[in-house]
This record gives C-alpha cells, structure tokens and sequence, in this order.
C-alpha cells in the first residue's frame, strides 16, 4: 500500500491559499477594485453593457464621392475666434460653407484673443500638406492665392449672430461671386443636417480625417502620452475663475482665494440669487467642483487609485477636492519641460490636451464644451467608446431633493448607466450613426 504524508499536503494548500487571498486583497492589485465594487453593488462604469456605439455614417466614409465642378465661384477665408477648438469648430462649418458654395478654400484665419495668450496660426497647430492631401475631392484647398487676388483683402461676411433659417446660398453665394474673394465667421446656429450630403461629407472629412498635428507638436505630444503611468483616465475638469464667473453660480465653502479670483473674473455678470439661482442650477448649469467631480466618480466605482491625466488650462480651483481622494493625479505641467514646453501658450497647450485625451483609456469630462464634443467624436472615429459627460443636471436634481451619502450614489450611478448605455454625447451627429444606422 502507498501511503502519502496529509500534513505537506495541508501546508502546500494553505500557503497557496494565503498567497492568492493577499493577491487579491492588496489595494495595489487590479482586482481589488472589482471586489470593492462588488461591495457597493456596482460595477465600475466601463463594465456597463453598451446598447448603441457610434460610427462614422457610411455616406460619408464609403459614399462615392461627386466630382467637384471643374470651375469654383470664388475664395473662401475662414475667419476663426477663441481657443483651439472653437476655431477647430468654425474651421470644419466654413470647409463645408465653402463646399455647399462651391467656393476654393484658403487656409484659415486664427484670431485668438489675447487673454489666450497665443499667437499661433493655423500652420504652426496642424500639418497643411496632410490637409490638403486628405480634402483632396472633397473641396480645393490652397496654399496661397493668385498674385491678382492676394493684393486685396478678403469681403468680410460675419454670419457668427445670425439666428433661425439663415440660408448661406441666399445671403453669401451673392458676395463670393461680386468680389470673388471673402471671409467668413460661420452662423453658430446654423444647422449642417440642412446640406447636401456632399458638403457634410467635406466638414466631416475635414474635422475628423484630415487634421493632424504638425510633426513637431505631434511628437511633444506622444512623449506626454509616453510619460502618463497606464491605464489611464483623461478627466477634462472646468473649474476656472472665468468659467464659474460666466455660469453665474454661487459656490458656498469655497477658500478665500478661489472666491477673489472669481470675484476678479466677473465683471458685470453677478451670481443669480433667490429662485432664479435654484432654477439655474437645476438646469445643469452650474460647473462641478473637483469635490463634487471625486463624489461622482467614487459613485461610478472609479477606483480612487487611478492614473488620472488633468486635461485642463491653468488656474484649476479647488483643485484638492479631487486630488485629497484620487491620489494618483498627474499634469503636463509635471511630466514635461524644456524651454520648448514652457514656451507654448493657449492653442499648443490645448493640442496636447487634445491628443492625449483622444488617446487616453478613458475620457471624462464635467462639462459639454467645444473640447469635449470634438473629442467624444474623435474617439468614436478611431473606436474608442469608454466617453462619459459628467451630468451636472442630474447631481443638482438629486441633492435638492436631499439625497446624500449612499443613496446619492446610487441615484448618480443610475443615471450615468443609463447615459452611457445609450452613448449619449459620445459623438456629434452631424457626422457619426448608431451602429443600426
């Protein structure tokens, strides 16, 4: 008879065991966050099943294209105001103005304001020869305009405040064929699912298939994605002076130095008061706090050890808020340096922003600006489908109604399941379909 020893056996089972358990239950190890989750009764929120995932729409992706005619009826200049990417915005509404007018594009104008401190122009952020090669059928691009038509300037033809069924055939295709060379500030308003297909295909083409950065900006850009600890989040954050001082929210609690530097910002917008302050907030427009952002986050079962990448300008208020509970926040300001670093300003700044956050494992943003819907649809593009907005309605609807600890998390994580269950605001639909589409 063979006999075999119970107690090396027993010893062997229980160190193995002892092992594993300490594995797992380590705060350093990427399955302790799913055995806290499991706790709290939720998942994480990337683990949420997706019911629709956007595309680009097949017409504009595999649609053949329509020859364009073999004679334009002028030059169109882009005239484009603000920060990167409201210009990036206006840019792509004016190649397709230029398209539906069958108009010759010539490159932008980048007039930024000075508090953005930047000068750059449309060369000095993207890659020109890419462009063109890349609109190539879509629309006629130049570099520089014949020598009979650069000696003058363009007709400036504002639309930025016009309102309602503004038409640019009725009320610009005159002016291009009278002077033959014009500028432009796109209606804000205006409505693209009015355009022919052709020329919704040349702004999709131009916003999301044939701007990339210059080779220099590109390449700072990839070493700050190289230097982020991976995986990571990209959390667009807007808590700056100017920004609460244009919400016209009140914040109570807030340091003394927070509260001058948007007492500074405000100028002649005073807060809201009384009911039309609480009518206000309930419509989501009051900016989250880093606090509150970290509130929503923890109710998402967002681990509080994730690598966090800070996509935001300087002046961040609050900002220990977030950084007191997610410890592991890093800043391009932190990761990068050199004289070239230190000498860009608002538009190179923001395309670093840009190019991370369109690379990053997963994006979030706490608000719904012109960043944040340029790069929801720039991740929907390239596939990338964990995009989250930060509902700033929703937490002020819960917490008037008294909601707080867990019962507002549960009530936060409801709603966000259902948001990005259903993709909402992942990607603009001027330019992407539902896979069902």
């Amino acid at each position: 008879m063979i006999t075999v020893s119970v107690k090396p056996l027993f010893t062997a089972i229980f160190t193995l065991s002892l092992c594993l358990a300490i594995v797992l239950l380590s705060p350093s190890s990427p399955f302790s966050s799913v055995l806290s989750n499991k706790q709290t009764g939720n998942s994480d929120i990337w683990g949420v099943k997706r019911l629709v995932e956007w595309r680009p729409c097949k017409w504009w992706i595999h649609r053949p294209r329509i020859a364009l005619p073999a004679e334009s009826n002028g030059y169109i200049r882009v005239d484009c105001y603000g920060g990167l990417n409201q210009m990036r915005r206006d840019f792509c509404d004016g190649v397709g103005i230029a398209r539906l007018l069958n108009a010759t594009l010539v490159l932008p104008k980048f007039e930024a304001a000075a508090y953005w401190n930047e000068s750059s122009g449309f060369a000095d952020v993207f890659d020109v020869d890419y462009f063109i090669q890349q609109m190539d059928g879509f629309i006629k691009v130049v570099k520089e305009l014949p020598p009979e038509v650069a000696l003058k300037e363009p007709f400036r033809v504002d639309c930025s405040k016009r309102k309602g069924q503004f038409d640019y055939i009725e009320s610009v295709l005159p002016s291009l064929l009278k002077y033959q060379y014009i500028s432009i500030t796109p209606a804000m308003s205006q409505r693209r699912d009015r355009y022919p297909l052709d020329a919704k295909a040349a702004l999709c083409q131009a916003c999301y298939g044939a701007l990339r950065l210059t080779r220099t900006l590109e390449q700072k850009a990839a070493e700050l994605l190289e230097a982020i600890p991976k995986p990571f989040l990209s959390l667009h954050l807007r808590f700056e002076p100017d920004m609460v001082a244009y919400s016209q929210c009140e914040y109570p609690g807030l340091s003394p130095a927070s509260k001058e530097a948007i007492e500074a910002a405000r100028g002649d917008r005073k807060p809201w008061t009384g009911e039309v302050a609480r009518i206000w907030r309930m419509r989501g427009k009051c900016p989250l706090t880093p606090n509150e952002t970290a509130f929503i986050f923890q109710a998402l079962s967002i681990p509080t050890n994730t690598n966090i990448y800070l996509a935001a300008g300087d002046g961040l208020m609050e900002i220990e808020g977030l950084k007191s509970i997610y410890t592991n926040v890093v800043t391009k300001s932190a990761l990068l340096s050199g004289e070239d670093f230190l000498n860009m300003h608002g538009n190179t700044k923001a395309a670093l922003d840009y190019y991370v956050s369109i690379n990053s494992d997963s994006y979030v943003a706490t608000f719904f600006g012109n960043m944040d819907k340029m790069v929801a649809a720039m991740r929907a593009y390239k596939g990338l489908h964990n995009t989250l907005f930060l509902s700033r309605r929703a937490y002020a609807e819960l917490t008037s109604k008294g909601l707080d600890g867990k019962e507002l998390m549960q009530a936060l994580w409801l709603a966000h399941k259902e948001d990005f269950a259903m993709g909402r605001g992942s990607a603009l639909p001027d330019c992407f379909c539902d896979l069902k589409s």
